[in-house]
């Protein structure tokens, strides 16, 4: 196999990983990563959209530890979207979308995440397959491949 190749190779990872959002002032977030959603999802406390030279903002606040933990992040992303998503229980409701890097047992790269509550969920962050695909492969016998925080 070459170095090319070899680097070509998705990133094995578990079916729940410690992960980062640098440019939102995330340094670590418990992520669930899950193939059978289609977007990523970020639970947020509070939002709130406005406007900032012509586009769509918003600044938001969140626990990047286990939900209920102490702590919050505030942050502010450009909206790129605003798309409906179904939730596991089959409720379609639109949610805002920004557009920050991942980054994941050092491979850092740009993903799209939705914002909602996430309140009655174990972890703060789901990771779906759009942001894994060509990147990630999932061992779902595996937890915290990665390391443990």
């Amino acid at each position: 196999m070459t170095a090319g190749a070899a680097s070509k190779m998705p990133l094995i990872v578990g079916w729940r990983e410690w992960m980062a959002l640098p440019a939102i002032g995330v340094d670590a977030i418990c992520a669930k990563v899950d193939t059978g959603a289609k977007s990523s999802a970020l639970h947020v406390d509070a939002m709130e959209t406005f406007e900032r030279d012509g586009a769509e903002w918003v600044r938001f606040t969140l626990h990047p530890g286990r939900l209920g933990s102490d702590g919050t992040v505030d942050a502010e992303a450009r909206v790129v979207d605003r798309r409906l998503v179904t939730d596991s229980g089959g409720h379609e409701t639109e949610r805002l979308f920004i557009a920050t890097d991942l980054l994941v047992g050092g491979l850092r790269y740009p993903i799209e995440l939705n914002l909602t509550s996430r309140h009655n969920m174990r972890f703060p962050m789901l990771l779906g397959r759009t942001a894994m695909a060509g990147r990630l492969q999932v061992d779902p016998e595996a937890s915290f491949r990665l390391g443990e925080r």
